[in-house]
């Protein structure tokens, strides 16, 4: 089991970046595919990067390609979104979430979910 944490959310102006950072307890990150969402009232939950085991692999929803990245580092537990060039749709909460399957990440159906951190990018 692993429990997640989302931090470094905030208002930021379009054009500007922030780095989301998602931290997970246990001792067992790196068996873990890890992944971002985001949520918006009225939408469906988007699927924006998946980053595997490793951190070897990575993918991405074309809504976000080029702009943002995926990383993590296992040593600290942590996985981390840099997100550039926001814009304004880019306002949401911010998720990310685990699971031991890459096809489950991908698929938005992860077992292990954070609590979401908002993002606001204004005009």
């Amino acid at each position: 089991q692993v429990q997640l944490v989302e931090s470094g959310g905030g208002l930021v102006q379009a054009g500007g970046s922030l780095r989301l950072s998602c931290a997970a307890s246990g001792r067992t990150f790196s068996s873990y595919a890890m992944g971002w969402f985001r949520h918006t009232p009225g939408k469906e939950r988007e699927f924006l990067a998946e980053i595997s085991r490793s951190g070897g692999t990575t993918y991405y929803a074309d809504s976000v390609k080029g702009r943002f990245s995926v990383s993590r580092d296992n040593a600290k537990n942590t996985v981390y979104l840099q997100m550039n060039s926001l814009k304004p749709e880019d306002t949401a909460v911010y998720y990310c979430a685990a699971d031991h399957s890459v096809t489950m990440v991908v698929s938005g159906k992860p077992g292990y979910w954070g609590q979401g951190t908002q993002v606001t990018v204004s005009s």
